[in-house]
């Protein structure tokens, strides 16, 4: 049996892991894994700052997870200590499955597979070598375990994730408007009829929740130069992959050439045990280290991309409100093959066209739930004063014109 450690976290001080299985998990390679993939992938093109890592985020859910707990307790809601080991355990695990760059490269390496069933694949993995006794934590995260509002402490639009999230990338982005006040949401959180609930106390602190979390989507998710560098990136990759998978002979680590070598969907990953082994090895460094030798390629496309990606060029962005027309991509290309000179078939990974949208708040979701003194209970859309139901699930579209610049 592992010792415990205390870590000093720059967001919330000391968090302490016991030993024993929560410390066994924290030490497992998988996890440890995590301290070399970005929280938020390419942000750190636009927030110099934004250098942290889903392995720090891991910690800091833990530690949300772990006062959760606490404040629920006191509050005469009653959880056996197994139950609470088991909701810490899965979520320093729910992330486990991130591939390199977070969410960037999720379907450009694999497709048809997302990081939440990788995630499902690597617990039931560690859980196997540590003889089955993360069972009752695989319970809880699938939401088999009769004890429902255990599942929405893990995954649920007011989960551990997402307020440490938002606290830690405001503090490393150093975007305030992200700033929220979690300590106050965990003690303001109780439990009705096996839900999770705010108390009505908490509802200032749930709009502004809800409106610094939009804030952050578009200011730094999905901040436009992020967006185009994660483009860029994306073609870039698929551009190496079509060049492998026609016998190019190009630099890559092992495990990230054995994704580029080869067609990846679920199937494929379900029948063959060594991809989930090579996609455990794959981390931010491998794409690094093969994008600065794809510089020197003899392949016009794969060079161009990969020295703009060092040099920090990202493509040029153009946002509208309406659909990208055909007629509009076609002069796009007409001119990118002037520029560079490439070929027909070679000017699509010279640009992208994308639809992002998001909502604040999903209706159709779990509902974040207020209690009132008297019992009665109404869901934040309906019980705030500054907040309404059309306003919060509204769903703000962007078309995103990524391409080239000369």
């Amino acid at each position: 049996m592992s010792d415990g450690k205390i870590i000093n976290d720059p967001v919330f001080g000391f968090i302490k892991i016991p030993g024993g299985v929560l410390m066994d998990i924290v030490d497992h390679p998988l996890m440890q894994r995590l301290r070399h993939i970005k929280q938020v992938g390419l942000a750190s093109i636009v927030f110099p700052g934004a250098q942290h890592t889903r392995f720090q985020h891991s910690l800091g859910a833990y530690w949300l997870m772990s006062e959760a707990i606490l404040s629920l307790e006191q509050k005469g809601i009653f959880i056996f200590d197994s139950e609470a080991e088991a909701i810490k355990a899965a979520i320093l695990m729910h992330d486990i499955g991130h591939g390199p760059f977070s969410h960037v490269l999720e379907h450009t390496l694999i497709e048809g597979i997302s990081h939440e069933d990788v995630s499902m694949m690597m617990m039931e993995q560690v859980n196997r070598e540590m003889g089955g006794c993360l069972n009752l934590a695989l319970s809880i995260f699938k939401d088999q375990y009769p004890k429902r509002f255990l599942h929405q402490l893990i995954s649920s639009q007011l989960d551990m994730d997402r307020l440490d999230y938002l606290c830690r990338d405001s503090f490393f982005t150093g975007v305030h408007e992200g700033n929220i006040g979690s300590a106050r949401i965990i003690k303001m959180l109780n439990v009705v009829d096996d839900k999770l609930v705010v108390d009505s106390k908490g509802i200032y602190s749930i709009e502004n929740y809800l409106i610094s979390r939009r804030l952050m989507y578009w200011q730094v998710y999905l901040h436009k130069t992020t967006v185009a560098t994660e483009k860029m990136l994306v073609n870039l990759l698929l551009r190496a992959k079509y060049l492998f998978q026609n016998g190019a002979q190009l630099f890559a680590t092992p495990s990230l050439r054995f994704f580029l070598s080869n067609h990846v969907d679920a199937e494929f990953f379900g029948s063959h045990p060594e991809a989930l082994e090579h996609y455990g090895l794959l981390d931010d460094s491998d794409i690094h280290c093969a994008i600065k030798e794809w510089t020197k390629s003899d392949d016009k496309v794969l060079s161009l991309l990969a020295r703009n990606m060092i040099s920090r060029r990202p493509f040029k962005v153009e946002i509208y409100d309406q659909a990208i027309s055909q007629e509009q991509i076609g002069r796009l290309e007409e001119r990118l093959m002037q520029q560079t000179g490439v070929s027909h078939d070679e000017v699509k990974y010279l640009y992208n066209v994308s639809l992002i949208q998001k909502d604040m708040y999903d209706i159709n979701d779990d509902h974040i739930t207020i209690l009132f003194k008297d019992g009665s209970m109404k869901d934040i859309a309906e019980a705030s004063e500054i907040l309404n139901v059309s306003l919060l699930s509204k769903k703000i579209r962007k078309y995103y014109l990524c391409y080239h610049k000369n």
